[in-house]
């Protein structure tokens, strides 16, 4: 098959000349899209980084923790917000509206048999939007070199749309391909499609206090879904609040419940608090942040970027967080202070510090219920802790489970 490009010259240097800049992630399938706009002179006016993180452990780490599956759209989501951090990081005296985070992740034919259809996903990021396009290749119609080409394609025309820049040529033409061997007759100038593929696309505009969040103008947004007459029209979370923090990857019944018995043992006003910014998980793009959002729809929660409890215990002093032991454990754990044992006590003392609390909750894990009582943690962290007996709470049912079942 000869590869011919869609997307001509000319129409990639507007991209270089848009005056935005993009870092590029891209996990494999789609990579070529990185070749065709650093051929082309001026790449280095848009193209900030291009990575592809290949191994599972590669998008781990670019992702700051494994995503459910490898290959989705919200994995592509989370890669094209990681992008977009990145790409503060490596501008940051940039305005961050002009700047874009492109993610890419794809399942395509190769010398292994494959679970499941062949599927492409492409994401772009801004300071304002999310936007994903999801399409599964035909495969008796294209074989990895149409499906690569394909992948490429989506990408580039990603970053046009990002950037500003209208295509040159005729948008998601649809038309019969040939077949007979196995191969689709690509055309210049032209969006091809095989007969019966289709693009899905979903996106996200973000309301103004979003995207301030996301870009550090403000440190917690209020989602009033409900007001409570004790809370009135607060427009930061009070002193000495309850404060549950959690990803409610769908929020569940045990959470409701958690709440519950908070505020029955405690007295005070209780907020979900939802950081879009995570230390072992993805971080949420926009259509995230909405997705979770609509499962707490009689609730209030604060949006926050507090990715650590002592982030958590500055913005919230006086606070009482309820955690599961799962939670706390991860807190006493070296593993997230460098393996050092100054550092954590370090961070325990900055929390206490804040005059912040643990109202602890058991947890199933690894097969058995567990509670404050059955785990081993430091004197100091365990005096900021109060435990919910098993008598009064038990859920076995996790959101990963739920998850899962869905899936």
């Amino acid at each position: 098959m000869v590869i011919m490009p869609v997307f001509p010259d000319s129409m990639i240097e507007r991209m270089h000349r848009s005056g935005r800049q993009l870092v590029l992630a891209i996990t494999g399938g789609g990579s070529r899209a990185i070749a065709d706009l650093l051929t082309v002179p001026g790449g280095s006016k848009l193209v900030l980084e291009a990575i592809v993180p290949y191994a599972p452990a590669a998008i781990d780490t670019w992702l700051g923790g494994a995503p459910d599956q490898y290959c989705s759209n919200r994995t592509a989501r989370a890669m094209a917000m990681a992008a977009f951090h990145r790409a503060r990081h490596l501008a940051p005296d940039v305005d961050p509206h002009i700047l874009i985070g492109i993610g890419c992740t794809a399942s395509l034919a190769s010398n292994r048999p494959k679970r499941g259809p062949h599927r492409v996903h492409v994401a772009w990021q801004s300071a304002e939007r999310t936007v994903v396009e999801s399409m599964e290749p035909k495969q008796i119609a294209r074989g990895r070199i149409g499906e690569e080409q394909l992948a490429a394609e989506m990408v580039l025309k990603a970053i046009a749309e990002a950037v500003g820049v209208e295509a040159e040529f005729p948008q998601a033409t649809r038309h019969q391909v040939a077949t007979d061997a196995g191969e689709t007759p690509w055309m210049p100038g032209e969006w091809c499609l095989a007969f019966g593929e289709e693009i899905v696309r979903h996106e996200q505009t973000a309301p103004l206090e979003w995207t301030e969040l996301l870009i550090g103008a403000r440190d917690q947004i209020l989602i009033q879904q409900v007001v409570p007459p004790n809370l009135g029209l607060a427009t930061r979370v009070q002193p000495s609040a309850i404060v549950f923090p959690g990803a409610f990857n769908p929020f569940h019944a045990g959470h409701r419940r958690m709440a519950e018995i908070a505020a029955d043992r405690i007295h005070g006003p209780l907020w979900f608090e939802l950081s879009v910014a995570n230390v072992d998980k993805p971080p949420l793009d926009y259509i995230e942040i909405a997705d979770r959002l609509h499962g707490m729809v009689d609730i209030p929660v604060v949006l926050t970027q507090a990715a650590q409890f002592t982030d958590k215990a500055a913005l919230f002093p006086g606070a009482t967080f309820v955690v599961g032991v799962d939670t706390l454990e991860r807190i006493a754990d070296l593993t997230y202070y460098g393996g050092k044992t100054t550092a954590r006590d370090a961070a325990i003392g900055a929390i206490a510090a804040q005059g912040c609390r643990f109202l602890v909750f058991g947890r199933k894990v690894n097969g058995s219920f567990r509670l404050l009582d059955d785990v081993e943690l430091p004197r100091s962290l365990r005096a900021l802790c109060e435990g919910v007996c098993q008598i009064d709470f038990r859920e076995d049912i996790s959101s990963t489970e739920l998850r899962s079942m869905a899936r």
